[in-house]
């Protein structure tokens, strides 16, 4: 049952054409019934005009235009020839149906306003002379009224298409809208990640640097130093290897990979071990916890350890070659506090905006971002008498 189901659909003309033939030979029988019956001759014209109807219902489908035109030929050649009605008329009804539902819009009216016209006309034609002319009028409209359904019908068919097809128009737009929102995703999400490598690259690189001179420079006056100096870059540069590893891995696949070689994101915690690096590096940092510490959202924790790590950095860099640095970080009901200050000579603030001194990284922009991702506010700019401070507040929830 199936397959007969899918051929007929595949050949709907195959279709049409055997319910034309069936329309045919009822019409035919049914004339030479009547005749029997009457004993009166048919039209010669019966036969044409039944062919010329079933000819039209066979090819409805492949043009319904020029089929409703040759149906309402076939119909006025009825009229004008005197043919009574027969079976056959049946095919004006599917020739309106399938015009209102598939045919333009002008063959639609057409179709509206020739079955509306064709029962009165046919009524008039050949009137019941056994009936009062109220009676004709009410068969009149009698047989109006499939017609006026089969357009309605077919009319309600075309809006119930065209509906469908303005639903599936309008998830293929919204599903290329999403692919579109997931490439701006990933695009965000790529350049955070390249934000994470410049803080990862500039860190360690900056303390690197720093015990590499130390390293050189007490190498034959105290080895013992040189020695301590050179396991820091050692264990400074595998870090940064591994954080390297796993955001180049992100970047190259759009997701993390399982290794054994990547390593979690900073937390707050990790704060005192970056500190303490910075002290090895010759960086005096005063480093303080105020308020009860307690576990914070993942994304807080990230960012307050990228800003210390990102300020730190910007000493080194910019704060001279006695500068000192202090970090505070504040547990509120509500938040976590910081700020973050040094006593160098600093660097004008608009090199910072702008990445630093070497016109790589992002700087107090890089900051921002991070704090505005979170929902928290930062406040940056020289200190009285020299120096630099950053202050930020990272709310414990977003910002809505």
């Amino acid at each position: 049952m199936q397959r007969l189901y899918d051929f007929l659909r595949r050949h709907p003309t195959w279709v049409d054409g055997f319910w034309a033939l069936v329309l045919f030979g009822i019409s035919v029988v049914g004339g030479a019934v009547t005749q029997e019956n009457t004993g009166t001759d048919l039209p010669a014209l019966v036969v044409p005009v039944t062919v010329l109807l079933c000819v039209a219902l066979t090819l409805r489908r492949r043009m319904p235009e020029k089929m409703l035109v040759l149906a309402a030929l076939a119909g006025v050649a009825q009229l004008a020839l005197d043919v009574p009605p027969m079976p056959a008329d049946f095919a004006m009804l599917v020739i309106v149906y399938t015009v209102a539902a598939v045919g333009a819009r002008w063959a639609s009216r057409f179709a509206l306003v020739g079955g509306l016209c064709a029962a009165p006309m046919a009524q008039i034609r050949w009137p019941e002379f056994q009936t009062s002319v109220a009676g004709n009028i009410a068969l009149a409209i009698f047989q109006t009224v499939p017609f006026a359904l089969a357009w309605v019908l077919g009319d309600s068919i075309r809006t119930r298409r065209a509906y469908f097809a303005q639903l599936e128009e309008r998830a293929a737009r919204l599903e290329k809208e999403r692919e579109a929102q997931s490439k701006v995703a990933v695009a965000a999400e790529r350049a955070r990640i390249a934000r994470e490598l410049h803080d990862v690259v500039a860190h360690n690189v900056s303390v690197m640097v720093v015990q590499a001179d130390g390293a050189a420079y007490v190498l034959d006056s105290a080895p013992d130093q040189a020695k301590k100096a050179l396991e820091t870059i050692s264990s400074t540069g595998r870090q940064a290897l591994a954080e390297m590893r796993r955001l180049l891995g992100v970047l190259r696949t759009g997701e993390h990979q399982e290794s054994g070689e990547y390593v979690p994101q900073p937390d707050v915690q990790q704060i005192e071990d970056l500190v303490e690096q910075c002290r090895v590096s010759g960086l005096p940092v005063d480093f303080k916890i105020e308020g009860t510490p307690r576990p914070l959202p993942s994304g807080v924790e990230l960012t307050a350890y990228r800003i210390v790590q990102e300020a730190l950095t910007n000493t080194r860099k910019h704060g001279g070659p006695n500068a000192g640095a202090s970090v505070r970080l504040v547990y509120f009901d509500d938040g976590l506090g910081l700020l973050i200050e040094d006593d160098g000579k600093g660097a004008p603030h608009e090199l910072y905006e702008e990445g630093g001194l070497d016109g790589q990284g992002h700087g107090l922009i890089g900051m921002r971002e991070r704090v505005g991702m979170v929902g928290g506010t930062l406040d940056a700019g020289p200190r009285p008498g020299g120096g630099f401070r950053i202050s930020a507040l990272l709310p414990l929830k977003p910002a809505h």
